[in-house]
């Protein structure tokens, strides 16, 4: 039996100031790329030079509401600008795949937002074009770039929770119907968006499902409105994951092992407090954070890939592709289990 630590480790997340300044071009004009500008020009030393958008209109409208200075109207003109260092892929879903696979082509590297795909075949494909042409690729689940979870990170890596014996997770968001998560042709739904936070908690900690039962409820627009699963791993350890777009949740997650718990103090995935308890219950350590807003962490993740790039590394260590990959294969097995298909 593994001694009870008698203080949480500190985190190891570098001064996101301190990072080395890189050119980012953002392909894609929408709300999450608005929130990605946001936070890293308010925390890090990056340089959003560029964007590119689906019309010229849309790009300009957008370059100045943030002030960029190069603007294209097109995604291929953005990706041909050998001035950038790195693309940031911020368009739906659906749209993913082709957008990845024309920066890499380009010769960028690329940093996507979460799921890198619509599926693991997706991803595959282009994981192993990022490979081949040596190119840095990174899906954009930022919670795992954040402080509290290196902190994290480093309790798992040191055994202190014991076996993990199940995981329990959730979210739920409310959404008004013009949102483009009710829309069927944008792979809507919170599978691919709300979900991919719990989901990736039971891919990391558990790996791959070798038993899985779910349940979900369509809705009139024709996504998924909510979907909840149970899955056992090879070992019959247990991870439950319950996700809806109809209204606001606690959003948390427990993780038991035969050592301790770790139990969250506000949302599982934001910026915010926790608990390390022993099994029996006698000991409790705290990792004091204030609960952050949704989004307000996207400069680490930033920071870490302009670390990443400027170092001549390929991929994040804090979100692996082979992490991505396994994700994608829950995913997948989620897909066929509860029966959600995407629009083509």
């Amino acid at each position: 039996m593994m001694a009870f630590p008698n203080a949480l480790p500190a985190s190891r997340v570098p001064d996101p100031m301190q990072a080395p300044a890189l050119r980012w071009g953002i392909l894609g004009s929408g709300w999450i790329a608005e929130q990605f500008i946001r936070s890293v020009r308010a925390h890090t030393r990056q340089e959003i030079a560029a964007v590119g958008s689906r019309s010229p209109e849309k790009a300009a409208t957008f370059a100045r509401n943030w002030d960029i200075t190069h603007v294209y109207g097109g995604y291929e003109e953005l990706v041909a600008d050998d001035s950038l260092n790195v693309i940031y892929v911020a368009t739906p879903h659906n749209t993913h795949h082709a957008h990845v696979l024309l920066a890499l082509n380009a010769g960028r590297n690329v940093l996507v937002e979460k799921p890198m795909a619509l599926d693991h075949a997706q991803a595959a494909e282009m994981v192993a074009v990022a490979r081949k042409k040596e190119l840095f690729l990174c899906e954009a689940l930022w919670t795992y770039f954040l402080p509290k979870f290196d902190v994290l990170q480093q309790l798992f890596d040191a055994g202190v929770l014991g076996e993990i014996k199940s995981i329990h997770t959730e979210y739920g968001e409310y959404f008004t119907r013009d949102h483009r998560i009710f829309n069927p042709a944008l792979a809507g739904g919170p599978l691919l968006d709300l979900g991919t936070y719990p989901i990736s908690l039971l891919s990391k900690l558990l790996g791959p499902a070798k038993q899985m039962v779910g349940l979900k409820q369509d809705d009139p627009s024709g996504v998924h409105g909510q979907l909840s699963i149970a899955m056992a791993n090879a070992a019959g350890n247990h991870g439950t994951m319950s996700t809806t777009l109809y209204g606001l949740t606690p959003t948390n997650a427990a993780i038991v092992g035969t050592e301790a718990t770790i139990r969250f103090g506000s949302e599982f995935n934001l910026p915010g407090p926790f608990e390390l308890i022993s099994a029996d219950g006698s000991t409790c350590l705290r990792y004091e954070e204030p609960a952050g807003r949704h989004f307000e962490g996207l400069y680490f993740e930033a920071a870490e890939v302009a670390r990443c790039i400027a170092d001549g590394r390929f991929e994040a260590g804090q979100r692996p592709l082979t992490a991505t990959l396994e994700m994608m294969h829950m995913i997948d097995e989620i897909r066929r289990v509860v029966d959600i298909s995407w629009s083509q």
